[in-house]
């Protein structure tokens, strides 16, 4: 297949890249700046350009562009998270309409965040509690939300009746290459402090790297799936269990807790967000499963000893550009 990807630089991009070269596929990039072992082509993310004649004639589309939601929830900065996915899909939504040969398919990245804060029941695609007006939330998380919604309004209004179109609600995506947040978790369990944050019950949703290629390839191929997706692995967990899975993987016995007030100096000291890391994502892959979908990886002890093992063999290396 020729397969258009917007965004295509960042971590999830470099994974579905590698694993679609490594398949014969033809991989053509759209970014503003950045590396690539695909083909690179320039855009803005918000304009029509020259990069639309690569979309005419291409089977497939597979949107990941949007800005780091890895900082503070400032107003400049929630604004720009806003405009860089509701920009970049409108764009892509324009540049299909005027396909002569429009792809047959359109995989929008969306976000696992979309769901509520919650602890007491999982959310599939189906029965999902759409989050906001949490009670033990803080307010400023409301805007991950309003930035997901819109998102995905922006992905269905498109005019694409051709075009089969699919939002991708992800959980984190885990990876053994250099990655925010697989290295930033390890960096806190080799100094100890990987135990349960909060009191830990908050629950971590998250898809091994192998899964997420794998079910994005199910989704390329299968003509009878549109709409929203969750991609996740079926068995999200506390926090507390998450962590001491991840420590056991990494030989480290003992992670000191953190308690909330000390996630908000850290977040601050880091310049990002808690939400980031307490906001319970209890999500489940209904639709994948209910597809046939088998997990490579389950279970986060599996996958843990998995990605460190790998980790651990790669060494150092510079993370993928943003």
């Amino acid at each position: 297949m020729k397969i258009v990807m917007p965004g295509g630089t960042g971590q999830i991009g470099q994974v579905l890249v590698r694993a679609f070269l490594s398949r014969g596929h033809e991989l053509v990039v759209l970014s503003r700046a950045g590396r690539s072992a695909a083909r690179l082509v320039p855009w803005d993310g918000r304009t029509l350009g020259r990069w639309q004649e690569e979309i005419d004639g291409a089977d497939a589309v597979i949107n990941l562009a949007g800005r780091s939601v890895n900082c503070r929830y400032s107003l400049a900065n929630v604004t720009e998270m806003l405009r860089s996915r509701v920009d970049s899909t409108e764009a892509v939504g324009s540049a299909i309409e005027r396909c002569a040969r429009p792809p047959r398919v359109w995989l929008q990245m969306s976000t696992a965040t979309i769901y509520a804060h919650r602890s007491d029941g999982p959310n599939d695609e189906a029965s999902g509690v759409i989050g906001g007006d949490e009670v033990d939330a803080p307010r400023r998380w409301d805007f991950s939300i309003e930035i997901a919604k819109a998102w995905e309004r922006a992905l269905f209004a498109a005019r694409t009746p051709g075009t089969r179109r699919l939002a991708l609600r992800s959980a984190v995506m885990f990876s053994a290459n250099p990655s925010v947040h697989l290295d930033l978790l390890l960096g806190l369990v080799r100094f100890g402090l990987g135990g349960p944050i909060a009191g830990g019950r908050h629950f971590v949703s998250w898809i091994h790297e192998a899964d997420f290629v794998r079910a994005v390839e199910l989704l390329l191929e299968r003509d009878d799936l549109d709409g929203v997706v969750n991609l996740a692995s079926p068995n999200p967990l506390p926090q507390r269990d998450f962590m001491a899975a991840l420590r056991s993987a990494a030989g480290m016995p003992l992670g000191i807790p953190a308690a909330r007030w000390m996630t908000e100096i850290g977040a601050f000291v880091l310049r990002t967000d808690t939400e980031l890391i307490l906001k319970s994502r209890r999500v489940v892959p209904g639709r994948l499963q209910a597809a046939g979908f088998e997990f490579e990886f389950p279970v986060w002890a599996d996958a843990a000893r998995d990605l460190v093992t790998r980790r651990r063999v790669r060494g150092p290396e510079h993370a993928p550009a943003a």
